[in-house]
């Protein structure tokens, strides 16, 4: 099983250079081009992946637009009867930069001291608190999810659309339960012990690629500090997927554990060639109502000619990964 854990495409804020976490943003139109290419990228790839079965996003629409147009493309893999349904799930939101949300790079109001801010200022989100909002995912969502899956003995792929920020936080969550070598492996040596740095980034739309597999559990396999325990359904879990909410008591529960192997990270490949238009037409907000007047009205064939976003490059935004 394959899951993928996925940065949304460029949105408005992303260009304006503001701190966006809980700020519902929506995509450019560079940014619905670059998911559209993530999606019709992951399709093609179904014959070593699987077709992707469940799809988790926050329920921010930069990621929700992003999170369908990768279930959008699945339609075209063979075999796939039902496009999978989006999950949208406030746990996988950015981060919330409380009175820094909106404000441009480099201004954040956290700098200043306590003395200087005023009365009605909001803190910026804690680590741990995003570590409980992920923790609370891997368990309500995704290892029940995952349980499922290795039952169904087919090869498919999870894909999760969320933000840089969460996203490392629950890479560094799931790490340190189900790859502990990994977590080792991607850590950046020198860094003080317990300071919690990024272990990855993304780009827009860009992925990291991990390998999930079963093992079976024992106390000569099980590496030392290993969080993995026995694979079960908890009591509760989320039935957006499908999945049974009777709760799988844990010493009943077959005595494997998951492993998770990153295979690659940040990858992009599929903005290869993709280009932004100029003027400010890859910079403006995508018009949902501007693709369904097109759908109305056929037009005369014309000469090919550049649209949105047109080719070359990849079309990466820079600055942080909200």
């Amino acid at each position: 099983m394959r899951l993928f854990l996925v940065r949304h495409g460029e949105s408005v804020d992303n260009v304006a250079g503001l701190y966006a976490g809980i700020r519902d943003s929506p995509l450019t139109n560079h940014g619905v081009l670059q998911a559209r290419r993530l999606g019709a990228h992951l399709a093609s790839r179904s014959s070593p992946i699987g077709p992707v079965q469940t799809i988790f996003s926050s329920n921010l629409r930069r990621a929700v637009r992003t999170a369908e147009a990768v279930a959008e493309a699945q339609a075209a893999v063979a075999g796939v009867v039902d496009v999978p349904a989006v999950v949208q799930l406030a746990e996988l939101r950015e981060k919330d930069f409380g009175s820094d949300e909106g404000k441009r790079f480099g201004t954040r109001g956290q700098a200043a001291g306590a003395s200087a801010r005023p009365i009605d200022w909001v803190e910026p989100e804690s680590r741990d608190a995003m570590k409980t909002r992920v923790d609370r995912f891997i368990k309500m969502h995704l290892v029940p999810t995952v349980i499922r899956g290795f039952e169904s003995d087919a090869n498919h792929s999870v894909v999760i659309v969320a933000h840089g920020i969460i996203l490392n936080v629950l890479l560094r969550s799931l790490l340190s339960r189900f790859g502990p070598d990994e977590l080792t492996r991607l850590s950046r040596p020198g860094v003080a012990s317990g300071r919690p740095e990024s272990l990855a980034s993304w780009s827009n739309t860009g992925y990291l690629e991990a390998n999930l597999r079963l093992v079976k559990k024992s106390v000569a396999t099980a590496p030392v500090g290993s969080k993995s325990s026995p694979l079960s359904v908890p009591q509760g879990a989320s039935t957006n997927t499908g999945l049974a909410t009777t709760g799988v008591n844990e010493v009943d529960a077959p005595t494997f554990a998951i492993r998770m192997t990153v295979q690659t990270v940040n990858c992009n490949h599929h903005l290869s060639g993709l280009k932004k238009t100029r003027g400010g037409i890859g910079s403006a907000a995508f018009d949902q109502k501007q693709k369904t007047l097109d759908s109305l009205f056929s037009r005369p064939a014309k000469k090919p000619k550049l649209g949105i976003g047109g080719n070359g490059g990849n079309g990466g935004s820079s600055g942080p990964m909200f």
